[in-house]
């Protein structure tokens, strides 16, 4: 990891282990139909209204604040994500999972259907394009599949397999369904495999992360 030199404008993109897996396969499934883009360098109480040389420099030190090169850790980078919000809005959507903590046994299935809190004027809401589940270690699940959004991009996320390597998952819907992997020669030694789950609201851009822990049965 590194800085990019900001004096010109650049571009900065690489793959994640999931994406050169899909390009690996030569077979048509490695397609970019979506991006995001966020703001995490930003430091916005740079932006400086009382600047002597007037208002085409409120936002200079912004400006000149040093980029990070691109790196695949998506708990590290690219974590506040740029959504459009009502104006006027005066809380942060939030999101409910009605879990803190997910710790499922060997074979265990759970379904978690995410609610996003303070979105467009409402209490509590489902958001119309659901949400994308990203697990960090897809080898602990054995199956994470996700319902509720059936566009073409969310059909064609959500029926990727992966090669059995230590790579994440991402699924798009409205309900999220884990089941606990069966394999015993992943624990080795111990007792518990633990990953994350993230969740993002594709609406609100409201996000969670929560432990996701599996225990081993005798």
């Amino acid at each position: 990891m590194g800085y990019l030199n900001n004096s010109v404008v650049t571009v900065d993109a690489i793959l994640t282990k999931k994406g050169r897996e899909l390009l690996a396969r030569s077979d048509g499934s490695f397609r970019i139909t979506q991006f995001s883009l966020s703001d995490d360098e930003i430091d916005y109480t740079l932006y400086n209204p009382n600047h002597p040389s007037g208002s085409a420099f409120y936002g200079e030190a912004i400006e000149n604040m040093p980029l990070l090169e691109a790196f695949p850790d998506e708990t590290q980078i690219m974590k506040y994500k740029l959504v459009t919000l009502p104006r006027g809005t005066s809380k942060m959507p939030i999101l409910d999972l009605g879990y803190s903590a997910i710790t499922l046994k060997q074979g265990a299935s759970l379904s978690i259907t995410p609610q996003t809190l303070n979105y467009l004027g409402n209490n509590q809401v489902f958001e119309t394009n659901g949400y994308t589940a990203t697990v960090s270690d897809v080898r602990v699940l054995n199956n994470f599949t996700a319902t509720g959004v059936n566009t073409p991009e969310a059909n064609a996320l959500n029926t990727t397999t992966t090669i059995g390597t230590n790579v994440s998952k991402t699924v798009v819907g409205t309900t999220i369904s884990l089941t606990a992997t069966t394999l015993n020669t992943l624990f080795g030694i111990n007792t518990a495999l633990y990953a994350s789950l993230t969740i993002i609201g594709r609406d609100s851009g409201a996000r969670v992360t929560i432990p996701l822990t599996i225990t081993k049965t005798q």
